[in-house]
């Protein structure tokens, strides 16, 4: 027999067993491990965030009021409406009196007095805006376990979200590749890339969100996140609205934790 009609003879096999066999489709369900274990909670308590940066978005409330709409329509948690609490002031309170190694707040929490005194010490009104590092310094409101015992207490011991927002001005300068349109001498066209230096402003968001047992008061999960986002410098965009531009990125990874994920696929059987 030929090399040709071996072959013919082994397609013809083939063909004749897949003629008898069924292709079964089974659909299958991989569940991840979750982020954090839900399951003793019945309500979740956006507490509000320590917040710091631009001025022109308040990066506190937005973040608690973002937070709960987004948990109402992706959380079995019963969302506590209540006042998101100014929590910058607590832990500048909790911190005590103001020494060399104290953190201090910024003039828009700052008491009356305190900031007429800045005034008079720096007449030119020289921004003094807090950067990432120095909210770092009021992180220590999250380890004091009888204030958040005693917050827990306060709504029936529910699951409490809190943690800091840093969201603030960027700027960068570099070379960016961008397409531009060319003809050839048939009048054909096609787009090339082009290498170009550029100036670009835009905002970066870093928030770390902090779980929070509201019966014992203690910490039970943390994760943080940066974004960042640049416009051309000729280019105008609101903060506000590059706000919730960096937070649409990350809120899928926060809200993982409140549900059990799974993959959904499906594998082929032979019989």
């Amino acid at each position: 027999m030929t090399v040709t009609a071996k072959t013919l003879v082994s397609l013809a096999c083939v063909a004749l067993v897949a003629g008898c066999t069924t292709f079964y489709e089974i659909p299958i369900e991989t569940p991840l491990t979750p982020k954090l274990d839900i399951s003793k909670f019945q309500r979740v308590l956006i507490a509000g965030f320590v917040s710091g940066g631009s001025e022109d978005v308040d990066a506190n409330n937005e973040t608690a009021r973002l937070l709960r709409s987004q948990l109402r329509r992706n959380s079995e948690l019963e969302v506590i409406d209540a006042d998101v609490l100014p929590l910058l002031e607590i832990a500048s309170e909790q911190a005590g009196p103001v020494g060399r190694d104290t953190p201090t707040i910024p003039d828009g929490f700052a008491p009356p007095e305190a900031i007429e005194a800045d005034e008079q010490e720096n007449p030119l009104g020289e921004d003094d805006s807090m950067s990432e590092e120095d909210l770092e310094n009021f992180e220590t409101i999250f380890a004091n376990i009888g204030f958040w015992r005693d917050l827990g207490e306060e709504y029936q011991n529910p699951l409490i979200l809190t943690g800091t927002v840093y969201f603030s001005p960027h700027a960068q300068s570099g070379m960016v590749t961008r397409e531009r349109e060319v003809y050839d001498s048939f009048g054909r066209r096609r787009t090339v890339p082009v290498r170009t230096y550029r100036d670009r402003r835009g905002f970066v968001l870093s928030p770390k969100f902090i779980f929070i047992d509201g019966e014992t008061g203690a910490t039970v999960y943390t994760e943080r996140h940066r974004e960042e986002i640049l416009y051309d410098a000729s280019q105008n965009t609101p903060a506000l609205s590059s706000y919730f531009e960096l937070m649409d990125r990350l809120l899928p990874s926060v809200l993982g934790a409140f549900s059990t994920q799974s993959i959904r696929g499906s594998r082929t059987l032979l019989k």
